[in-house]
């Protein structure tokens, strides 16, 4: 009998024992539930403010890209031909030495300039000639 009572205690303590490890499983799972749904709240709350960071830059970008074009399209028509098309204008040495050759800078001929620069060296005249082509006074 002794051993029926030891064997039925041993028994009692054995599903004792399972009892307090299917609570503990039971918590584990708790626990392991509620720390995914608080992973999918955080996840779910940095992917919102990514997008609507990522929003917010596409938006400031058309923006930036709307203005680009209204600054561009502003500046094709108030910029004046003169700037567009080049130099109108000569050093102080050049404007002398033609001066000096009895060529005027606002009446550029041909013939004149080749008249004027007859008494220059061929590397002078080239040098001149030039001058005359960056600043736009020759073509």
């Amino acid at each position: 009998m002794e051993t029926n009572n030891e064997l039925a205690t041993t028994v009692e303590r054995l599903a004792a024992a399972a009892s307090l490890l299917e609570q503990a499983v039971e918590r584990l799972a708790e626990r392991q539930r509620d720390t995914e749904a608080s992973i999918g709240r955080i996840s779910a709350t940095v992917e919102a403010e990514v997008e609507e960071r990522l929003a917010a830059a596409e938006a400031r970008l058309a923006a930036a890209d709307a203005k680009i074009a209204e600054l561009q399209a502003s500046a094709a028509q108030t910029v004046p031909a003169t700037v567009t098309n080049g130099r109108k204008t000569l050093p102080v040495g050049m404007a002398t030495l033609l001066a000096k050759q009895g060529v005027t800078v606002d009446s550029l001929e041909a013939g004149a300039l080749d008249a004027a620069l007859t008494s220059l060296s061929l590397e002078q005249r080239i040098a001149v000639k030039m001058q005359l082509v960056r600043a736009g006074m020759l073509s």
